[in-house]
């Protein structure tokens, strides 16, 4: 053969590739995304079973195969945490499920969590190829994908089949404080345990996990989920002490002088906001911070529980984000005949996820949109009876980008409720804030960090989550923790 007759042979082998790859392309193109398998609505609305049931691994493996492998993966440009998305979904595509949680796990200490919680349509699906370049609506799922692979790893350690395949450095015997066991302390111990340093997170109330706990039903987040992962942080050495309320039972000297060369605040915003309206004090009327705490913390709703809550027949939940489904959901499956959201733009414009809408009105959750409470009523014994509502229009856009409510004049409507459960919003918790003599904080009571390593005024406190957002999700504040664990590490690596 010729060099020339060579030459075309192998410009000809190279177009045969081509062609194959853009076949295959094309053929991936062509599968529909999976359908999370969920139980039935009206069934589920009675108990506090896990609603989203899982993929099976013949769905997570078609499912994957939907990945094209771009070569410039633009999903992980809305991952906070910096997982390899194309690696860990390859992997589930020819079946190595193990390898794929493993490749999850080099950037994410919770990937049982994020798989069911994590708002993926708003980061990672949102920068799909389908959703960028396509511009269609069917991403790959990588939220599903990611919990099927984080389900498959816990059920073989559970079952002895697989051993933990963290790797972490040698103990270097330098001692880190973690202040609150929620995603972003979480996190922040998991990134810093793992470089080898002796971590050490205290919460506050009686049991590890913060808002993963305390804030989030176990129809969307099994408790055992949580446990799992926390007993996986404990396996890199993170000691937790619950009961401990630093700022308070234990001071930032008290730290400093038990050797803790860093501390990472991760304390949340746990302090409720309220509107302020007449009738906000009567019985009956609360935050849905107190609400989902009795609930999913201490038991509330189960039966012969110590720890009491009101479970109304008319319920009516104020706001539209995941906290307000995750309540009005709690609602019904506590005996609410009518459960009710009361939003005061429109449907469209809530930040709740898609998927949790869409769960609540399955359910029979009710959603007044356009209504805002202007008063609560009393029933003449101190009792909330009812609820006035001021119906709205929507008008121009304000600084968040959404359309302002306005108030129709005279538009005003009475609805019976014996409960109604504020979800309007959070503010930072104010106690470390008001004892770490010399922490800059904002107007907002937020701490101020700088942006690269989220260190504080103070060099040897760094913090993150929502007492710096003032409120975010879940994996924003992971991605905090992540970035803290390296500011840490810097800082203290730099004064060796």
């Amino acid at each position: 053969m010729t060099s020339e007759e060579l030459v075309k042979e192998r410009r000809s082998e190279a177009w045969r590739a081509e062609l194959r790859a853009e076949l295959k392309t094309k053929d991936r193109l062509l599968i529909q995304r999976v359908e999370m398998p969920a139980l039935d609505g009206k069934y589920r609305a009675t108990n506090h079973e896990e609603v989203n049931q899982g993929l099976t691994a013949e769905q997570a493996r078609t499912e994957a195969s939907r990945c094209i492998d771009c070569p410039n993966p633009t999903c992980m440009t809305g991952c906070p945490v910096s997982i390899h998305i194309p690696t860990f979904v390859k992997n589930i595509e020819r079946g190595e499920f193990v390898e794929a949680a493993r490749v999850l796990r080099e950037t994410s200490s919770l990937p049982g969590v994020c798989g069911r919680v994590c708002p993926q349509e708003k980061q990672c699906e949102a920068q799909c190829f389908y959703t960028v370049k396509m511009q269609r609506k069917d991403p790959v799922a990588i939220g599903y994908l990611e919990r099927f692979a984080a389900d498959f790893e816990r059920q073989e350690i559970e079952a002895g089949r697989v051993q933990d395949q963290t790797v972490k450095a040698e103990p270097n015997g330098i001692k880190v404080a973690v202040v609150g066991s929620g995603p972003a302390g979480l996190s922040c111990a998991g990134d810093l345990a793992k470089l080898g340093y002796s971590v050490t997170v205290f919460e506050a109330l009686h049991d590890v996990g913060g808002v993963l706990r305390y804030g989030i039903p176990e129809f969307r987040l099994p408790n055992e989920i949580v446990d799992f992962e926390i007993d996986q942080l404990r396996q890199l050495g993170i000691t937790f002490e619950t009961n401990t309320i630093v700022g308070k039972t234990i001071s930032y000297e008290d730290l400093k002088e038990e050797g803790f060369k860093a501390i990472f605040v991760g304390s949340g915003a746990g302090l409720p906001r309220f509107m302020h309206i007449p009738g906000e004090n009567l019985v009956g009327v609360s935050s849905s911070n107190e609400y989902l705490t009795r609930v999913n913390l201490m038991g509330a709703g189960r039966a012969g529980s110590d720890t009491p809550v009101l479970q109304g027949k008319r319920v009516a939940v104020i706001g539209g984000g995941n906290t307000a489904m995750d309540s009005v959901r709690t609602a019904l499956r506590l005996g609410a005949e009518r459960a009710m959201i009361i939003y005061r733009r429109s449907e469209e414009e809530m930040p709740a996820r898609i998927e949790e809408v869409h769960h609540a009105k399955e359910e029979g959750v009710e959603f007044l949109t356009l209504h805002n409470p202007v008063e609560y009523l009393d029933d003449g014994n101190g009792r909330v009876a009812g609820m006035r509502l001021q119906k709205m229009e929507l008008g121009e856009p304000d600084a968040s980008g959404r359309r302002r409510p306005v108030p129709i004049e005279g538009a005003i409507e009475e609805v019976p409720v014996d409960q109604v459960i504020v979800s309007v919003g959070v503010s930072p918790n104010p106690l470390i804030p008001n004892n770490f003599k010399g922490l800059e904080t904002s107007k907002w009571h937020t701490i101020i960090v700088d942006d690269d390593s989220l260190q504080s005024s103070l060099p040897n406190v760094f913090a993150g989550g929502d007492i710096v957002r003032g409120g975010a999700t879940v994996i924003l504040a992971m991605g905090d923790g992540r970035k803290a664990a390296a500011g840490i590490d810097r800082y203290l690596q730099s004064r060796q």
